[in-house]
């Protein structure tokens, strides 16, 4: 059964794209599969990784793809006759976020739905109550929470007759022991998903949060996933397309009573 989302011709603005295996290009061509014009913002994100382990599923590879350009991401866009804009830019940043609706509204004239999924987090393992530091205390909110909070602002302030927002968060965020900073970044989206919900449904914009569980996007590799598995009671990893799929749903007309929610899909882990 094919389902009409009603998402034809309009636009959707997607944060965090730039890894082919990551939520947000699979959000971006899940858009572009139903006839809306995305634009995609992307920060490349510097680490260190092993280029000879690139080629299979683990943190070098996940490494690699944060680093770089969205040049694979518009590739596959390109192949599917997509109608988008790819802006590199940091969201933490008020000027960018500024000059971001600019170029969306050049190009278009409008945003009819945002899709705050970029985010930051610490992968030195520092990320707990012992070794925690102010940097990465300030680096993970910046993103997380004052970028989500300053795009979605400006959406709100240019809103036009047509008005989604889906934030993300994780479905860990209320409890997460050895990554504090991000857990409670991400459980900060889910308190400001509702409260915006509230402030904004007057102007017929619903604002929900998608809690995804432990999603393939190229970071689990194998001995992680045999670890991870068994602990989701579905009994498989997350897919991107999971999560791009019920970001098309929030995004549709048929969700338009749906608001200040945080979904899981989660395979059932972490309820």
């Amino acid at each position: 059964m094919t389902v009409n989302y009603g998402l034809k011709d309009r636009v959707a603005l997607i944060t965090g794209a730039n890894n082919p295996q990551g939520i947000g290009a699979a959000t971006a061509l899940a858009f572009a599969r139903e006839g809306a014009k995305v634009v995609l913002v992307y920060k490349r994100v510097p680490r260190p990784f092993a280029p000879d382990k690139t080629d299979r599923n683990g943190p070098d590879r996940y490494f690699a793809a944060n680093a770089g350009s969205a040049d694979v991401v518009e590739g596959k866009l390109r192949e599917a006759n997509a109608d988008y804009l790819i802006l590199e830019s940091d969201i933490s940043s008020k000027a960018a976020v500024e000059e971001i609706y600019a170029r969306a509204f050049e190009r278009y004239g409008r945003v009819d739905i945002l899709v705050n999924n970029a985010a930051e987090g610490d992968m030195d393992g520092i990320d707990t109550i012992e070794k925690i530091t102010p940097k990465v205390i300030d680096d993970t909110f910046a993103v997380n929470v004052r970028g989500t909070m300053m795009m979605t602002r400006a959406f709100v302030n240019r809103r036009g007759d047509y008005g989604r927002i889906i934030n993300l968060s994780t479905d860990a965020a209320q409890v997460f022991a050895g990554q504090i900073a991000y857990g409670a970044s991400k459980a900060t989206v889910e308190a400001l998903t509702r409260s915006i919900a509230l402030e904004v449904a007057k102007y017929g914009i619903t604002v929900n949060c998608i809690a995804p569980g432990p999603t393939q996007t190229g970071w689990i590799d194998a001995d992680l996933e045999q670890a991870v598995v068994p602990l989701i009671p579905m009994g498989k990893l997350i897919q991107p397309r999971d999560i791009a799929e019920t970001i098309l749903f929030l995004a549709s007309e048929q969700a338009r009573m749906l608001t200040g929610q945080v979904i899981k899909v989660s395979g059932g882990h972490a309820l």
